[in-house]
């Protein structure tokens, strides 16, 4: 049965053309970004194009690219572009791998069908989901990082051996999402043993440690010059001390005089205590010279976070492992404030502030947010239903692990060693950061929703690396040995 090329890519036109109608209506629903706390900070490092001295700067950077066009509305177009590219490169990779371990046989229609299908349903939870597009839609780093990283996995998994451009460029992809984000930077490991484990040679490994280090180095060289400090941010310290505030206890970590200042403490119990002493009234910060952005106070939120996990490491542990599994639940819950979480959703209503006037004024546009009808409607009611459970990405975190495991069995044997090699070589990187991008917020700040959300598309593209079969090589039959005295004439004859 012979099928057209592009018939089998037929579901994922369908998820796509739902994608990319849904961000279509959202553009006009809401011509402007929606703002967020850290929307101001991102907006005035592109307005005066220098390093935040918070966070790390590639998102403002695409921000000043785009400024000269004074438009918001192009800016969450862009945005939403990005995320729908996102999508693609999911489809991209488990739609390879389909295809590499499903060649087409006479007879066997299904095999056409099968890898597009499975790649298409995986995308689903990439492009569809309200809180994935309301995320785009922000004026926040995390869906340029989330495709940032997407595309480096995708540099490394795209040939069975990686070359040294594709090393090269995965190096740089890396560079650059831990330039939006620091989360990325411990992740350049995870992508260099992925290199390893695919037998990398290390002209390739060498390009991407070399692509990987020469941007970030020049990012710091550039904050040196606008702050007098090689780091990627100021506040290096201050979000660990956030995370520690959650167990701290004083009584057990016994801080000498001058670092119990930083002895955390919430009025507000609804407050999670790691967001309190960052940003409400009983924040110790307030007391330092600075605040949050201060020498001094960065270097004791160092000191006493240090020193917590030290006479605390059980209470960190638990509070790590119990905010990673946050992720998981099936409803959102208001957390870690209770109108932090509200603010990944398209709102009903208008707000906005004059220093938001003042920057959308010096960045050259109208970024007021606004409600658009009857878009607006469509949008909403489209968010009321159409919302991707937390425990759906556990389920495919889960199938990413285990569904290696059936490729167990071959020729009616058991051979372990056989699905282990399987996901090392390709489900281990996307899974792997998939589980890095949850936790390590968890361990180094606090659980926000908007953490969680970038790491669905690396948990998808996981499970399609490993439930398809790894490709057997085609058995090549012995050569038939001839008879000794059909040898020994041949032989005869040959000699003459």
């Amino acid at each position: 049965m012979r099928v057209r090329p592009l018939l089998p890519h037929l579901p994922f036109a369908g998820v796509l053309a739902v994608a990319v109608w849904i961000r279509a209506v959202a553009v006009l629903a809401y011509p402007a970004p929606l703002w967020f706390g850290d929307s101001p900070g991102y907006l005035e490092a592109a307005v005066e194009f220098r390093p935040d001295p918070t966070r790390p700067s590639g998102y403002p950077i695409l921000l000043w690219l785009l400024k000269p066009f004074h438009s918001f509305g192009l800016m969450v177009s862009v945005q939403h572009a990005v995320g729908v590219l996102t999508g693609v490169l999911v489809y991209a990779l488990v739609w390879r791998a389909g295809r590499a371990a499903l060649p087409v046989a006479d007879g066997k229609p299904w095999r056409v069908w099968l890898p597009g299908a499975a790649a298409a349903l995986l995308t689903v939870p990439v492009l569809i989901p309200a809180h994935q597009v309301a995320l785009e839609h922000m004026l926040m780093s995390d869906s340029l990082f989330a495709f940032l990283l997407l595309a480096a996995v995708a540099a490394v998994l795209w040939r069975r051996r990686p070359v040294w451009w594709l090393g090269a460029l995965a190096g740089v992809l890396t560079a650059c999402a831990t330039l939006t984000r620091t989360a990325g930077l411990p992740l350049i490991a995870l992508v260099l043993l992925a290199m390893l484990v695919r037998r990398a040679g290390r002209t390739a490994c060498a390009a991407a440690a070399v692509a990987f280090v020469l941007p970030v180095a020049g990012y710091l060289v550039w904050f040196h010059a606008e702050y007098g400090q090689y780091k990627l941010a100021k506040a290096d310290q201050v979000f660990l001390y956030g995370r520690t505030a959650a167990f701290a206890d004083c009584r057990v970590i016994r801080p000498r005089p001058e670092l119990a200042i930083m002895c955390p403490k919430r009025s507000d119990p609804r407050i999670s205590r790691s967001f309190s002493v960052m940003w409400t009234p009983d924040s110790p910060f307030r007391r330092i010279p600075g605040w949050v952005y201060g020498e001094e106070g960065n270097r004791l939120a160092g000191e006493f976070a240090w020193a917590a996990i030290k006479a605390q490491p059980a209470d960190y542990a638990e509070v790590v492992v119990r905010d990673t599994l946050r992720a998981f639940a099936w409803q959102r819950q208001p957390y870690p404030t209770p109108w932090t979480w509200l603010q990944y959703e398209f709102p009903e209503g208008e707000a906005w502030s004059d220093r938001q006037a003042r920057l959308a004024e010096r960045y050259g546009g109208d970024g007021e947010t606004r409600v658009v009808r009857p878009w607006a409607g469509v949008v909403l009611a489209y968010q009321d239903h159409m919302v991707m459970p937390g425990t759906i990405l556990g389920v495919l975190l889960l199938g990413g692990l285990a569904g290696a495991v059936p490729h167990a069995r071959s020729n009616g044997r058991w051979r372990l060693a056989r699905p282990v090699r399987h996901w090392t070589a390709g489900a281990l990187l996307p899974w792997g950061t998939s589980l890095a991008l949850l936790v390590i917020p968890a361990a180094t700040a606090d659980f926000d929703y908007r953490y969680v959300m970038p790491a669905v598309p690396f948990a998808c593209v996981a499970l399609g690396l490993a439930l398809f079969p790894p490709r057997r090589p085609p058995r090549v039959p012995a050569p038939r040995e001839e008879s000794r005295p059909a040898a020994r004439a041949k032989i005869e004859a040959e000699s003459g």
